[in-house]
């Protein structure tokens, strides 16, 4: 097997997984576990992952979850990217919730895998030219027979479900409406676990009709540009001319709101994506570790006046957040309820609850 690049780059291997070849956008993660939580993250959908940390596979997969359940640690309920290259895959883990390999999972979703790639190369390559669309072929196979999706439209008809479900709280909490173009589970478990009752709704339902019935809405993570979502981000500007629902973004919703309000996004050369992006708040000038995967950014002097920058990223200063100065609406770029990876910047989640307790 062997993963072909579109500037002729070509890196050779061995096949774990399903034996398919596909294409899609290169990108690589520089977590160093995790990869059960990254592969089932709907963000990554339609793309080929490079795994940095050159160990992978070692702690196996957890067996499947029931359908339908949230139940940890997976992020949705199937594998999400085309492909995966890694650097040394190990065929027999050894953890206690081990109930298969890394392998036989991706085989089981028709996933293919390439190991024995350099991927610390690999990933100055894509750090130098940018993103770049590759293929993963099995032996023989040309760029012509490898399956791919498509990233202007369908690839959010894949991530979104197919309907509106309700999840109960435990508690008096506030009812939020969860829009999900490709959200992560680990949302909903954090809006649970804090009391509140959630209402995920695919983003294309009507969420004016849904919010007139929730305390607050949360616009969640997902893939792709955002200017693609232009239906969405016209939802999203009715919501903030109510003046008073609170709104939070996170990852993708960062980027919907900034273009509801106004502003613009534009695409990062290679992203950022790994569970130790550090971010500083503007205000308080505290640092955070963060967790992020993303490919686009808001253009914080874009904002209008009655938005603000919020957080910004040490390494490369681009914007992490936004929040309006007189409304409650805000926006972090960054997951605020990964798991794994640091949880330094959960208590988003409470201030997002107290906000929409007070509108209740």
């Amino acid at each position: 097997m062997r993963l072909l690049l579109e500037d002729g780059t070509e890196l050779e291997g061995s096949t774990f997984g399903a034996s398919r070849s596909v294409t899609g956008e290169v990108v690589f993660s520089t977590a160093m576990t995790g990869y059960v939580e990254t592969l089932t993250d709907p963000s990554f959908r339609g793309q080929i992952l490079v795994l940095t940390y050159p160990l992978q596979g070692n702690y196996g997969v957890p067996a499947p979850r029931a359908p339908g359940s949230l139940d940890r640690p997976f992020e949705s309920s199937h594998i999400q990217v085309q492909g995966v290259v890694v650097q040394s895959y190990v065929q027999t883990p050894s953890h206690a919730d081990a109930a298969r390999s890394l392998g036989d999972w991706l085989a089981s979703e028709d996933v293919p895998g390439l190991t024995g790639v350099d991927t610390r190369t690999l990933t100055q390559l894509l750090r130098e030219h940018g993103t770049l669309r590759g293929w993963l072929l099995q032996d023989g196979a040309t760029p012509k027979a490898a399956e791919g999706v498509e990233m202007e439209s369908e690839l959010f008809r894949l991530v979104a479900p197919k309907q509106a479900t309700r999840y109960a709280g435990s508690g008096a909490g506030p009812e939020i409406l969860l829009v999900d173009a490709g959200a992560k589970d680990n949302i909903v478990r954090s809006l649970l676990e804090r009391g509140a009752s959630v209402t995920r709704a695919p983003w294309h339902a009507d969420l004016s009709g849904l919010a007139e019935r929730a305390q607050g809405v949360l616009i969640g993570n997902g893939p792709g540009n955002p200017k693609h979502l232009g239906a969405l981000v016209e939802q999203t500007r009715a919501l903030l001319a109510r003046g008073k629902l609170p709104i939070f973004g996170v990852c993708l919703g960062n980027q919907i709101l900034a273009l509801a309000a106004g502003g613009d996004t534009y695409k990062l050369p290679y992203g950022h994506r790994g569970v130790n992006q550090p971010v500083q708040d503007l205000g308080s000038r505290r640092c955070f570790v963060t967790s992020q995967n993303h490919g686009y950014a808001v253009d914080g002097r874009s904002l209008p006046r009655e938005f603000e920058p919020w957080f910004v990223n040490l390494n490369d200063g681009t914007n992490e957040g936004i929040r309006a100065r007189f409304k409650p609406y805000f926006s972090v770029q960054f997951h605020p309820e990964a798991s794994p990876g640091p949880q330094d910047t959960g208590f988003l989640f409470d201030e997002f609850l107290r906000l929409c307790g007070g509108a209740k």
